[in-house]
């Protein structure tokens, strides 16, 4: 089993004539995932690595039967084509894009809200169910199949926990970024509710950092819903309050934040937090 993703996985790029959009869509290829259509307003006809491209998703749905999408369009046309990828009937969206306004996130979390469709993102690295399907940019080499969950809001730290983790042995169920910003769709709460009803998921990653109340609320979570063992890490640590650290949502305002509060609501309800990444797998060993 797996969470999002996995083999029947039937993906639509939109943005794939970009460079880009081209560039990952052949390292999906490659690692197995069914690409079976792109979107390009425009350049409908056309084939990129082999796969048809269409003018609008709704037109790429009814043709290919595909059920996720992964946007590598602008900023600017970001909220446009998650948009258009809901209305189609995608059920899981991957947003990749970078800089997008707060005002647009919220309009599209607001037009989401009563509509049977997940946004993964925005400005996330994506999700892999090793061995199976990899929607998105993470390295598919440093993943293997196994049976830990891994959630994160940093790309980066993400790739360096799984690394360790393939190093030591431990495979992982699904890996899966939800994005740094300010307001994303699904959170850590959400894929908290995934991995603890995954039969193969025997174990969770957090990785979290500054900013927000996401691992405060996941706290409260773990505690009253989760009982497989959760590992957490939470970057930021020595984070200067009021400056922005790389994301969106990585700023620390006044005394709410700060990765001190994260790590003791954290700690309260059991979860060992790591200090440093190469210790996620030795926390691991002693609850598996």
């Amino acid at each position: 089993m797996s969470i999002l993703v996995d083999a029947g996985t039937r993906l639509l790029v939109q943005g794939i004539t970009g460079r880009e959009g081209a560039f990952h869509t052949r390292q999906m290829l490659d690692y197995g995932t069914q690409v079976v259509a792109g979107v390009t307003p425009g350049k409908g006809g056309q084939v990129v690595e082999g796969v048809p491209v269409y003018d609008d998703v709704r037109t790429a749905v009814e043709r290919t039967g595909a059920n996720t999408s992964i946007i590598y369009v602008p900023a600017a046309f970001a909220v446009d084509a998650i948009l258009e990828a809901a209305d189609a009937g995608i059920a899981l969206i991957v947003c990749i894009t970078e800089g997008v306004p707060l005002w647009d996130a919220m309009r599209v979390m607001r037009y989401l809200e009563d509509k049977p469709v997940r946004l993964l993102g925005p400005n996330c690295p994506g999700i892999i169910t090793p061995g199976a399907s990899k929607v998105g940019i993470m390295p598919g080499y440093i993943h293997r199949p196994g049976k830990v969950g891994v959630v994160s809001r940093s790309g980066t730290l993400t790739y360096e926990v799984v690394w360790a983790l393939t190093r030591a042995g431990l495979g992982q169920s699904t890996c899966l970024g939800i994005g740094g910003d300010a307001l994303n769709g699904i959170s850590f709460v959400d894929v908290l509710r995934l991995f603890e009803q995954d039969p193969q998921t025997e174990a969770i990653v957090l990785i979290g950092e500054i900013g927000g109340n996401a691992e405060e609320q996941a706290a409260a979570f773990i505690a009253d819903h989760v009982n497989k063992p959760v590992v957490a890490l939470v970057a930021g640590r020595t984070a200067p309050p009021g400056r922005r650290m790389g994301h969106a949502g990585a700023i620390i305002a006044g005394s709410s934040g700060t990765a001190s509060h994260k790590i003791e609501a954290l700690r309260e309800v059991g979860v060992l937090v790591a200090d440093q990444p190469d210790q996620i797998p030795e926390l691991l060993h002693t609850v598996l």
